[in-house]
């Protein structure tokens, strides 16, 4: 299953043309593409979708939604592979 994730932006940067952000998903952080909200700015939360971000919510959604998404058990399984460690390396 491939669900849309709210994360925090926690870092705006190009790269090979793009606009792409480091984004933290209650722990674990991933890199998305950012091209499709040019608004995003750090700090903002966004719903990422197979490595896109796709638009802006409020943070108390966001966390509603991640506190859901762990409850039931899919965070672990959309989250498990590809993760970053803090300073943006691979895991």
């Amino acid at each position: 299953m491939c669900l849309g994730i709210p994360g925090k932006i926690i870092d705006i940067y190009e790269q090979a043309g793009l606009r792409m952000g480091r984004v933290d998903f209650g722990g674990v952080i991933k890199e998305a593409c950012l091209a499709y909200v040019p608004e995003a700015q750090v700090g903002d939360y966004t719903i990422v979708h197979v490595g896109f971000a796709l638009n802006i919510i409020d943070e108390a959604e966001a966390h509603r939604t991640l506190e859901l998404f762990n409850q039931i058990g899919l965070l672990d399984e959309e989250l498990g592979d590809g993760a970053l460690e803090p300073d943006g390396t691979n895991k």
